[in-house]
């Protein structure tokens, strides 16, 4: 749910790159700041001389997931479960991996990786049950999973009403997801903006109508709400990059997509939203437009925080030529 691209961007890329090492600290630090090769680097040598460091097993677990070294990071996640099976963050994680795993498996592996998928949702949400970002991935799960792997949307309005307690918006988004799974439009879009009035107008829940528009092809309804989003309070600064990605997928409004990502990297980077994936957005929005020069830097600076990173290495290699 995010993209972000901006032009006039060489020189603070490069004012970016060089300000990083003081701004990253702690392998932590360096995580959120998308400087992942550092990162793994760091965190390897720390499990090095403290294999029992469950923090860092699950650090470098996001780390490899950053990178869609999946395999990686399940076994990493694994370790930092085995070391702390009572921390519920690292079984969401662990969650996460197998989500991705699953995603990309086939049939039969994939039933197997969304049964463990729900069982480390599950685990996390008993362990901490105040954990709300735990909660709403467990009934996204259930909404989406056929019954079978354990799936099931009575389970789904279970935990919105859970997660209502603390967070009533994102219990409307619970709600209007179950509508759009029902193929019920009106009571979709009318949660969403229910979301939208409770969150007192965070950009988070008009991205999540946006989402909805074009969820049903209504693309200039869809890049109007954007629009909107980009001018919402900002809770998560992810959300500029979900702005972004979705202009670039509908072909719409690339100067505002340029903008949000420019308002992003300028601000610190999270590792919801990793630098070196923002910068390889804007490096291909700028290869849209032909200006080569300026996305094979943009392609150049993602490498130099990710020099594994595979998308970006083939596009360099496409803009250089």
């Amino acid at each position: 749910m995010i993209k972000r691209l901006f032009n006039c961007l060489i020189p603070f890329a490069l004012l970016f790159a060089a300000a990083m090492p003081a701004l990253a600290d702690s392998a932590g630090d360096l995580l959120a700041a998308g400087r992942i090769d550092d990162a793994i680097t760091t965190l390897s040598g720390r499990l090095s001389s403290s294999p029992t460091d469950a923090e860092s097993s699950n650090l470098l677990c996001r780390a490899y997931f950053a990178l869609e070294e999946f395999d990686r990071a399940e076994s990493a996640c694994k370790r930092a479960v085995s070391l702390e099976p009572d921390n519920g963050r690292y079984h969401r994680w662990m969650a996460h991996v197998y989500g991705e795993k699953a995603s990309r498996a086939n049939f039969l592996a994939a039933v197997s990786l969304a049964g463990k998928t729900r069982e480390e949702l599950e685990r996390a949400v008993q362990l901490n049950p105040k954990d709300v970002d735990a909660r709403v991935d467990l009934a996204e799960f259930y909404i989406e999973a056929p019954g079978i792997v354990g799936g099931g949307q009575d389970k789904a309005r279970t935990q919105a009403r859970l997660i209502g307690a603390t967070d009533p918006a994102r219990e409307h988004w619970v709600y209007g997801r179950i509508a759009e799974k029902n193929h019920d439009t009106v009571t979709a879009e009318r949660e969403y903006h229910r979301m939208i009035e409770v969150s007192n107008g965070d950009s988070e829940a008009w991205l999540n109508l946006a989402l909805f528009f074009r969820h049903q092809k209504r693309y200039d309804e869809m890049e109007q709400t954007l629009v909107r989003t980009s001018q919402a309070p900002m809770s998560k600064p992810d959300v500029l990059v979900d702005i972004a990605q979705n202009l670039v997928r509908i072909g719409r409004n690339p100067v505002l997509a340029i903008q949000v990502l420019h308002r992003y990297l300028t601000a610190r980077p999270v590792e919801e939203a990793p630098a070196f994936k923002a910068h390889y957005l804007l490096g291909s929005l700028f290869e849209k437009q032909g200006d080569m020069a300026n996305a094979a830097r943009e392609y150049q600076t993602s490498l130099s925080l990710a020099r594994q990173f595979g998308q970006a290495q083939q596009a360099l290699k496409r803009v250089a030529h």
